[in-house]
């Protein structure tokens, strides 16, 4: 099934995805189509059925006109001002009525925009506004009436004059400013608010091409879709060529391209997954102003793999809708701030239609995804990432010991768990398992009854080379019931891997008696092709399967393999992981008994552990990884050497 509209496949120059730029085209003009259906009689605002965001109605509104304002300046941008359906003319009809009286509770008038603790979203929806005028100018702010324009600027302004997020939304007040100086209409606060932007994301760029969301450690897709996407757009449209920001964007490209499994899809990780195939933005902006690595061929498979991927997944509903979810409707998907033209900021994805039909990234032929070449891994010591893909079953894993959501001013036990950071992996086949179910890809304690979380992760390091990579963090487990924390317990990680393979070695130390340990596995679904094996190395004493019934945004209940044991004082735990989705997958073997090492068949062989350490031999090839704790060291040996 697919999107309904959409021209046949091309095969002869996207062999892989059959999307070409008419593709892309369509699909603008069919989603658009849809949400203009639920216009208020001017167009201010579009108010898309579905549950409304804590924001209220009215900001669903202002969002459902200012993210299908960007599909659409995109769509008549990148054609050169052609607008065959006259969306420009509605827009600009729209943005006379809403801010004819701001603030007014009535049919067509936008909401103020103020401090983001007050009402934000309006804030976050003025930059997709700024840049909607700014890409069209010639078409639409130039022909507008100059007290529409006065009017327009005024509500813009108010971005300027109130405080953001501490976070990616410092760039929207920034992207209001560049569109006032790109008409003439900079003063010294739009060059402020420029400044401050910028110095702020320079201390948030941690190196390897990612920024961290704020001040914390919030590694996500936010890198593509905001953090290098709004000051590189910005530099392109201003005719600035080469600056830092793209070069970031073409070292981010380096590892984020390996993001995208052969089916398509993005990693499901991090927040706001419902804008779906924006995941692909950075590609396309990569392609257009040239800051990337990859060649146009492979910028198109990655961009048009995600659209296809959600397209033919159900992702727009019956009426042609882009549903809030991931695939389907998926309310675990969504964050408090989802409304139900949240979705819409996958318009971003259509930034690649700014390259004209002749531009390579449109006639040259599609190439493989980099997940579609060889078996990759990749260390990225700067986020505390892992990535690592196997081309047999085309599933990318993404091992996370460095990302979380905990903001510096909050304490660690500010603390329900949050499936989208915490789990120590995920992948472009799998989700987490819900809040309330047993967690996935998941290291905890229960002490008197209450199971741990991990919020603050603290990166210890990673690294690895020639097919094998590693890295590490340490967390303290915190507490959803009773007292939040442990004094002295704490947990130590280490993912290696080789292959589909994942060796995850844990030190816990100063767990208190009666305590019990788990580790969990991937968690996949009864009616996926996928295989999830958890096998015990070192120090488990249990084995056994549980249920998630919320299940995923993949399956609708899922489960979950378990190891247990008893835990008290400091010991180190090893297991063997697996996530596969060959037909016939090389069996990692079945231990004796639960408290047996897993020897085999093929994957591993002799374990060896100490109190502080645990030497693993792969019967693969003879190869030895040792990970240990103190001194804190990984290495993997071949042959006996280095």
């Amino acid at each position: 099934m697919t999107m309904p509209g959409l021209p046949a496949d091309d095969r002869e120059s996207s062999p892989v995805t059959g999307y070409s730029r008419a593709h892309w085209e369509t699909a603008a003009d069919l989603l658009l189509r849809a949400a203009w259906r639920w216009a208020t009689p001017r167009g201010a605002l579009l108010g898309l059925p579905g549950r409304p965001s804590v924001s209220g109605v009215r900001s669903d509104g202002l969002e459902g006109y200012a993210r299908t304002f960007l599909a659409a300046a995109f769509r008549v941008a990148g054609a050169a001002g052609e607008d065959p359906h006259g969306w420009l003319g509605r827009y600009a009809e729209g943005l006379a009525a809403g801010t004819r009286t701001p603030g007014r509770d009535d049919a067509e008038s936008w909401p103020l925009i103020l401090d983001h603790h007050v009402q934000g979203q309006p804030m976050v929806e003025s930059a997709s506004v700024a840049l909607g005028l700014r890409l069209t100018r010639p078409w639409l702010w130039d022909r507008l009436d100059a007290d529409v324009q006065d009017r327009a600027e005024e509500w813009l302004r108010g971005a300027l004059r109130h405080v953001p997020a501490p976070n990616n939304w410092y760039l929207f007040p920034y992207t209001v400013a560049g569109f006032l100086e790109s008409v003439g209409r900079g003063d010294a606060r739009t060059a402020g608010v420029r400044e401050r932007a910028l110095g702020l994301l320079e201390g948030w760029y941690r190196g390897q091409g990612w920024y961290a969301d704020g001040d914390g450690r919030a590694f996500d897709h936010y890198n593509g879709w905001a953090l290098h996407l709004y000051p590189v757009l910005d530099a392109h449209l201003a005719g600035a060529g080469t600056t830092a920001y793209g070069a970031r964007l073409r070292e981010h490209l380096e590892s984020f391209s390996l993001l995208f499994g052969a089916d398509g899809a993005p990693v499901h990780f991090g927040r706001s997954l419902t804008y779906r195939f924006a995941a692909g933005s950075a590609v396309a902006l990569g392609a257009v102003t040239g800051h990337t690595p990859l060649t146009p061929g492979t910028s198109r498979r990655l961009m048009s793999g995600a659209l296809r991927y959600f397209l033919v997944r159900g992702a727009v509903d019956e009426n042609g809708l882009l549903s809030a979810g991931w695939h389907g409707p998926h309310a675990a998907t969504l964050q408090r701030y989802s409304g139900p033209a949240s979705p819409y900021w996958a318009s971003k994805a259509f930034v690649g239609l700014l390259a004209p039909a002749d531009h390579p990234l449109w006639t040259a032929r599609e190439e493989a995804a980099p997940s579609e070449r060889s078996d990759r891994v990749l260390a990225l010591p700067a986020p505390g990432l892992l990535v690592q893909s196997t081309r047999a079953d085309g599933i990318v894993r993404l091992h996370n010991h460095g990302s979380d959501h905990v903001r510096p001013h909050e304490g660690e036990s500010a603390a329900e768990d949050d499936p989208l950071y915490g789990r120590q992996a995920y992948s472009t086949r799998t989700g987490p398992t819900a809040a309330g179910n047993v967690a996935d890809n998941h290291l905890g304690l229960v002490v008197g009854g209450a199971r741990s979380v991990r919020r603050r992760i603290q990166p210890m390091g990673a690294g690895g080379g020639n097919g094998w990579g590693w890295a590490a963090s340490w967390h303290r487990p915190v507490f959803t019931a009773g007292p939040p924390m442990v004094p002295g317990l704490r947990v130590e990680s280490v993912t290696v891997v080789r292959g589909c393979h994942e060796l995850r070695v844990h030190r816990v130390v100063g767990a208190p008696p009666g305590a019990v340990v788990e580790q969990t596995g991937w968690a996949t679904g009864p009616e996926e092709p996928l295989r999830s094996v958890l096998l015990p190395l070192h120090g488990w004493s249990g084995r056994d399967e549980v249920r998630a019934p919320r299940g995923t945004a993949f399956t609708a209940w899922a489960r979950v393999p378990r190891l247990t044991a008893e835990a008290a004082g400091t010991a180190v735990y090893a297991c063997l992981a697996t996530l596969t989705g060959e037909p016939e997958p090389a069996s990692p073997g079945s231990p004796a008994s639960p408290a047996s090492p897993a020897s085999s068949a093929g994957v591993v062989g002799d374990v060896v552990a100490g109190a502080d350490a645990v030497e693993v031999r792969w019967a693969e090839d003879g190869s030895m990884t040792r990970v240990a704790f103190e001194p804190f060291g990984v290495e993997h040996l071949t042959d006996g050497g280095g």
